[in-house]
């Protein structure tokens, strides 16, 4: 394994509702950040087929037709789709963290699979517990879910989604587990709008989803990949959001890769600028803010304070001994 790793975080705008579209983009994508030399790449969060925003901002019945498609659309994890990214994975030689819609049967789920230089699924994972309004479209992720790191060629290479990163715990898991390049994967998030024309709360902004993955950077000394999707007005009327006061385009990206002690590691992006990141990191660099904090070891107190963790899998469908 080389210390010396060159990674990438995605901005773009999903080819909304599109599988094959999807499928397409994220190929390119791949192919684009190979010809940057790209090591690890990290995707935003439901990257395929796109973070429907309009669940957030009208009603269940009047975003009915969205949903609808929205699952036929999402990607399976073992289908002719995954397939095409795995090979164009295997080609690229890279390591990538690819969230999306997961259909399994008649559920979905908000997943990230982590996809070797070997093009293999080396570990899938879900978001254990989906945002608020997102529970009326995703299930929960199980236990084997709490695995958030993977090795690799690139060293340990971990992941989450979105506001799991405010779940204290499983961030705590997460460093426990040794994570070295952290892929945060994020859906569209804007600044905060008119407060004349609708109450919002920050947490629900793209500088509040920075400044949480830059966070996570500083506790967990860790490289992290901040990816997000980005929205153009030309899609409005496709995701149903003509006219709210909450999703300005082009806009929704706020990207940024950070070092383990939360440096930002590359210049800043427009908002609604579509964009690979890069950085050339040095794993060994974890040991200089290690040697200040390290949460999960010398800077600990499991005496005190511990996680407790239930790694067993609960099934739908338990078959009894005769």
């Amino acid at each position: 394994m080389s210390n010396l790793v060159r990674v990438g975080a995605v901005q773009s705008e999903p080819v909304w509702l599109d599988l094959n579209g999807s499928v397409d983009k994220t190929i390119s994508l791949i192919q684009e950040a190979a010809a940057k030399g790209v090591n690890v790449l990290g995707f935003p969060e439901v990257w395929i087929p796109g973070y429907p925003w309009s669940m957030w901002t009208s009603a269940v019945i009047e975003n009915s037709h969205i949903i609808h498609e929205y699952m036929h659309n999402s990607m399976r994890k073992d289908s002719p789709e995954m397939r095409r990214i795995q090979a164009a994975v295997k080609k690229a030689g890279m390591m990538v963290v690819l969230g999306y819609s997961e259909r399994e049967g008649g559920s979905l789920y908000m997943a990230q699979s982590f996809i070797s230089p070997s093009g293999e699924i080396v570990h899938h994972r879900r978001k254990i517990k989906p945002t608020h309004i997102e529970r009326t479209i995703w299930g929960e992720g199980q236990a084997e879910s709490l695995i958030c790191v993977v090795d690799s060629p690139f060293g340990k290479v971990g992941g989450l989604n979105c506001w799991e990163h405010l779940q204290p715990l499983l961030r705590y898991y997460e460093y426990s587990q040794g994570a070295q390049i952290h892929v945060a994967s994020w859906p569209p998030e804007f600044e905060m709008p008119d407060p004349e024309r609708i109450a919002w709360l920050y947490h629900e902004t793209g500088e509040a989803s920075y400044r949480a993955s830059q966070f996570f950077a500083i506790e967990g000394q860790a490289f992290v990949l901040v990816a997000s999707q980005v929205l153009t007005e030309q899609n409005l009327q496709k995701n149903n959001l003509v006219g709210n006061p909450v999703t300005t385009t082009p806009g929704g990206g706020f990207s940024m890769i950070f070092g383990p002690d939360g440096k930002p590691l590359c210049d800043p992006v427009d908002a609604g600028s579509e964009v690979i990141l890069t950085a050339d990191i040095d794993l060994r660099d974890i040991d200089k803010p290690k040697a200040f904090i390290d949460v999960v070891g010398h800077y600990a107190r499991p005496d005190l304070l511990s996680l407790l963790v239930n790694p067993a899998v609960d099934k739908h469908v338990t078959t009894m001994k005769k």
